[in-house]
């Protein structure tokens, strides 16, 4: 896979790993990303983000990107990878130099010793720094800078947040992709790969929130001039959705999992009362009529726990019901009918589903909410690549971790399982 031509992203989530692969295109006044190719394949040996059997997870992983090279005919060499689950913190750090020229004009070096003495924060024991993301620059007093390179001055200070994740976390994950022969290019934590292609610059900068609901994990992450405000892990997902569905009908896991895609309303007062499915439609041995209004009060006394638990997020940052962009939802349990009505309601808040944006593809999986993340680790990708040929920092920092993973595990990479 040449480099400067295709980016792959790779998702490795709890309930699925999904890989799309993609290149960049002219688009007019502003560059688009073309999807070439996108696979999945459901996940084994990884529980809420976690990996719990390399095996197991490393056969998944080689799985699905065999699936996608087959689709697009380019080998996956190389790919940004998502980091999720609930092994994550976050933290504001502040970072001062003085400025290294003598006439006072800033260069990207002092940037990026900048961001290097922001880095010297009491990391919580067996934690690695995944991001360091700028959030805003002082220089000589002068707060609210969003890019210092070429301006004049004496001292220089950031406003960086500092990601870490857990280093037996981030090392199991980066063994398993390297088990399969592919190189990892960045890890970067799924919600913010989401939050690259579903969100606008102009939301980010009215002030935002990005929910993405996954199997077992709901991450969310809220943005306010442009800059990250707030991140969370919370640990509940569709897959407690369908769990409460099997045992309130009764039912194997699997048949609540088509009950919750085919016929499950969020909104239970909506559902006419009358409207049932028989069960043995969707798999069962035996005839059984299901009232769909008993299954949408189920599914929403579920997603109603979530979203108090957003908004008891929101609560703590002072933006709970005070976000002019509002919320948008995606990830495969934003898939839910009636999610949206039942958001801005409990939520008090403009909802939206979040497809990816600029984003066009001769597969359809580019309209399908589970796969934004994967999609959105490709335009990080393009985002890396222009930054790099231009010679800047990276808006968004890392740490070094890929490089001592790659001499740590280098061993694995000869062969895929």
């Amino acid at each position: 896979m040449a480099k400067d031509t295709l980016f792959a992203g790779i998702d490795i989530g709890s309930t699925a790993v999904r890989i799309a692969v993609g290149q960049r295109m002219p688009a007019g006044d502003r560059e688009g990303l073309h999807i070439i190719g996108a696979a999945e394949v459901p996940s084994e040996g990884i529980n809420r983000g976690a990996i719990n059997s390399i095996e197991d997870a490393v056969s998944s992983v080689s799985s699905c990107i065999e699936k996608v090279e087959r689709m697009t005919g380019a080998p996956v060499s190389s790919a940004w990878v998502s980091l999720s689950g609930a092994y994550i913190t976050s933290q504001v750090s502040k970072g001062v130099v003085a400025v290294s020229r003598p006439d006072g004009e800033i260069r990207e070096e002092d940037v990026e010793r900048a961001l290097d003495h922001a880095q010297t924060v009491a990391t919580p024991t067996n934690y690695e720094i995944i991001h360091v993301i700028p959030r805003s620059y002082v220089v000589d007093g002068q707060a609210g800078v969003k890019d210092p390179v070429g301006m004049t001055g004496i001292r220089l200070e950031v406003d960086a947040q500092i990601i870490q994740g857990q280093t037996a976390h981030i090392k199991n994950l980066t063994k398993c992709v390297y088990r399969t022969g592919a190189n990892i290019e960045r890890l970067v934590l799924g919600i913010l790969a989401a939050a690259e292609c579903v969100a606008t610059a102009r939301q980010k900068d009215l002030g935002v929130a990005i929910v993405n609901i996954g199997g077992s994990t709901t991450s969310l992450a809220v943005f306010e001039q442009g800059e990250i405000l707030h991140l969370a892990t919370l640990p509940i997902g569709a897959d407690h959705v369908t769990a409460d569905i099997a045992i309130g009908l009764r039912t194997s896991i699997d048949i609540a999992e088509r009950v919750k895609l085919k016929h499950a309303y969020a909104v239970a007062k909506d559902v006419d009362k009358k409207a049932e499915v028989n069960l043995r439609e969707l798999g069962s041995d035996s005839d059984e009529e299901v009232s769909l209004k008993y299954v949408g009060q189920i599914v929403q006394a579920r997603m109603e726990e979530i979203l108090e638990r957003i908004d008891n997020e929101l609560k703590k940052i002072d933006r709970s019901g005070l976000l002019p962009a509002g919320v948008v939802f995606t990830g495969g349990g934003a898939k839910l009918s009636g999610l949206v009505e039942l958001a801005k309601n409990k939520l008090r808040l403009p909802v939206s589903l979040g497809y990816p944006l600029n984003v066009t593809s001769i597969t359809d999986r580019v309209n399908d909410l589970s796969f934004t993340t994967a999609i959105g680790l490709i335009q990080w990708g393009m985002n890396d690549a222009v930054a790099a040929g231009r010679g800047g920092t990276m808006a968004f920092a890392s740490s070094g971790l890929i490089e001592k993973a790659k001499r740590l595990f280098k061993g694995f990479a000869g062969g895929r399982n």
